[in-house]
Parts: C-alpha cells; sequence; structure tokens
C-alpha cells in the first residue's frame, strides 16, 4: 500500500528517479495519484549513470501520460568528495555476496533533497517523493531523517516542502508485485553494467542485480530482464531464484 497525502490530486511532485524497479514502478502510480508528476534524476558522475538513464528514458517513453512530465536531469558531481570510491571508478564494485550496508553512497539523499529541494521552489513544484523501501538499512533513508530535512529545507527556502516516501512501508517483492501492468524490464539496476551489442546490460553479479533477482522470486513473477551472467552458486543462488530468470545471456 502506498503512503500518499490524502491531497495528492491537488498537488504536483517531483520523483527523485533512477532507473530501478522501485522508481519505475512509483512513476507508474504517481501519474494517477497527482496532478503532475515531474521525473527527476540526479547525476552524481557515477559509473553506472549513462547505462542508467538510457534505460530511464525508453521507461518513461513507454508510460506516457498527460500528467507525466519530461525529464528532468540535475547535475551534483561528487568526484572532488567521493575519490577513488568504487561507485566513481567502477572498480572492487560489491557483489552479490555482499551485505545491503555495502553499496551504501555517503550522503546521497542528503545531496539528493538539498538539490532537489531548491529545484522545486524555483519551479512551483509542492513535493518531493523518493522511492526508500521499509527494508532500507541508511539512516538517510529514515523517517527521522526525511522529517528532520523536510523542516530543515522548508525554514531554508521560506515555502513548504512536503517529501514523501510512498513505498516505506513495503519491501522489494511488494513493489516488483505492482509491476505486473508496466514494462518492468525496461528498468534497470546494476552498479557494473556490461556492454552487449552497443547497449549496456544487467551484470547478473552486483549486489543490486542480485537484490533485483530476488525481489522477483519472491514475488514469484517471471523476470525478463537481459543478464550478462548468473551469480554463482556458491552464494546461495537457490534453483527457486533461479527458475524466475528468463532473460539471461
Amino acid at each position: 500500500m502506498l503512503c500518499l497525502p490524502q491531497d495528492s490530486k491537488k498537488i504536483s511532485v517531483a520523483l527523485l528517479t533512477s532507473g530501478g524497479v522501485e522508481s519505475c514502478v512509483l512513476v507508474s502510480q504517481l501519474i494517477t495519484q497527482f496532478k503532475a508528476v515531474h521525473p527527476v534524476y540526479v547525476r552524481f558522475g557515477l559509473s553506472w549513470e549513462t547505462v542508467e538513464q538510457f534505460h530511464l528514458r525508453r521507461f518513461l517513453e513507454q508510460i506516457k501520460n498527460e500528467n507525466l512530465h519530461e525529464l528532468t536531469t540535475l547535475q551534483m558531481p561528487v568526484s572532488d568528495m567521493y575519490g577513488e570510491h568504487w561507485s566513481t571508478t567502477g572498480n572492487n564494485v560489491p557483489d552479490a555476496s555482499t551485505a545491503d550496508d555495502a553499496v551504501y553512497l555517503p550522503g546521497r539523499n542528503l545531496l539528493f533533497l538539498s538539490k532537489l529541494s531548491v529545484w522545486c521552489a524555483l519551479n512551483s513544484v509542492d513535493s518531493i517523493a523518493m522511492g526508500s523501501l521499509a527494508s532500507n538499512p541508511f539512516s538517510d533513508a529514515s523517517k527521522a531523517f526525511v522529517d528532520s530535512m523536510q523542516q530543515t529545507v522548508s525554514m531554508a527556502l521560506g515555502r513548504s516542502v512536503r517529501i514523501l516516501q510512498p513505498l516505506s512501508l513495503m519491501h522489494k517483492e511488494d513493489v516488483v508485485e505492482l509491476s505486473r501492468n508496466i514494462p518492468i524490464e525496461l528498468s534497470f539496476s546494476c552498479i557494473k553494467p556490461v556492454l552487449v551489442r552497443g547497449e549496456g546490460i544487467h551484470c547478473g553479479r552486483c549486489n543490486k542485480c542480485f537484490e533485483r533477482q530476488k525481489g522477483f522470486a519472491m514475488a514469484n513473477i517471471p523476470d525478463k530482464t537481459m543478464y550478462a551472467m548468473m551469480p554463482p552458486v556458491d552464494l546461495g543462488f537457490s534453483d527457486a531464484v533461479a527458475a524466475h530468470i528468463v532473460g539471461a545471456s
């Protein structure tokens, strides 16, 4: 069940959008619930962003709606802070054997929300939506952080900016369940994409690919994602999970 304000039909929302399952499901849901939805992609200069944004644009093209605005891209380069971090170099990317917290990007939601709040104020957009799940382990996705950030940006900008977490009571498999009637195979979750015939596809072996694969299996929905490889069997990759993957190369 999505957590939405009662007056959603009367307000506009800027959706922090990646190319992943949560973002794609969320945009498809919000265009039926808000008077205007502005998908916004914030580029940090991370190694997978060009491929991810390509997939995102392709997905948005397939779900055109009168309430859906064009994708906005904002720049927030982090190389001067992150340095030789795996997310900027593409080296030593967390694989399927790593825990969820291995993919933590320091201050990401803090930077996202700071930048997008200013954009909302300048473009008369009422609220921000982000796709954090109930299982998100990071402090900058917590309700306490979001409530505090909402108060801070509203005070700084001299206008109310609401920050919404519509998926905050849901888990990955719940979101996948909502994807049945959209082209979710066009979404993109990988942090180490592989170039195949000129197009970036899921590697199949990184932390985020494994999370995606498990989400489809737990929802009992076929995974049509094209993966370059399957995770090694010694990672506890069960036959039940593998059986749901129909797009592996």
